[in-house]
């Protein structure tokens, strides 16, 4: 057995909530504060990332120092190769991340990667005995990607709880989303007021190896809006200076 990984037992609560939970860690600063909330509400977290061939992958070293820092019970980098479909600017270097903001669904919108990620999470949650996933999807300040919108994450839970067997054993695993419904701006006050550690973050589309961040890209766009909006001061690293007028 892996260290980190327990054999099933059942299931601890402390005051109330559950006590053990995969968290969906991309690096960004949304799943940082999503991590954040699942501590503080007592949960045991183990935390899951993926190198699927995106260019952004400083985000994945991102990602080991949150959980470091953190001090998740296991975290792990799933490596799954997305760019052989190609079909986003985020996992085809052909197409290039748009520096405006655009009608519609975006080029940056990585074919159902919500739901592989999700069906990896709960696949782990089934070996670790974990009661919930927690994801930082936004359906608020976001892109516009049809898989952050609350009725899908509603029907990835109900198709879970059909497709495992805790679900069909009575044990459902929950599909939570706390950021859903925030803004950006309410999604920093909330990370500030549990201590993120936002400078640690990256969630640019197009962040360089040192993790510096391009100030364009709708990413980039939507943190600095937010910190603008909650009256802090923006921790993002530029590689270069930025007209953020």
């Amino acid at each position: 057995m892996r260290p980190g990984i327990r054999a099933c037992e059942p299931r601890l609560r402390w005051r109330g909530k559950l006590s053990r939970s995969v968290i969906l860690l991309s690096g960004g600063m949304d799943s940082a504060t999503v991590l954040a909330i699942a501590l503080a509400e007592g949960h045991e977290c183990y935390a899951l990332s993926f190198d699927y061939g995106q260019r952004h992958n400083a985000e994945l070293r991102a990602a080991e120092a949150l959980a470091r820092q953190a001090g998740v019970i296991e975290h792990r980098t799933i490596t799954i190769d997305i760019a052989q479909l190609g079909g986003s600017a985020l996992t085809d270097k052909a197409i290039a991340v748009p520096s405006q903001a655009s009608e519609g669904i975006p080029v940056t919108y990585v074919p159902a990667r919500n739901t592989i990620f999700l069906s990896y999470a709960l696949a782990y949650a089934e070996v670790v005995c974990a009661d919930s996933i927690y994801s930082g999807v936004n359906a608020v300040d976001y892109s516009g990607y049809p898989d952050c919108r609350p009725d899908y994450i509603a029907a990835f839970e109900d198709m879970a709880n059909l497709a495992t067997k805790r679900g069909i054993e009575g044990s459902p695993i929950s599909i939570c989303s706390p950021l859903i419904r925030l803004s950006k701006q309410q999604i920093v006050n909330r990370g500030l007021a549990l201590g993120v550690d936002y400078a640690a973050t990256v969630s640019c589309y197009s962040a360089n190896a040192a993790g510096q961040a391009c100030g364009l890209c709708d990413a980039c766009r939507l943190r600095r809006a937010g910190f603008a909006a909650a009256g802090a001061p923006d921790p993002t690293r530029y590689a270069a200076a930025v007209d953020h007028t």
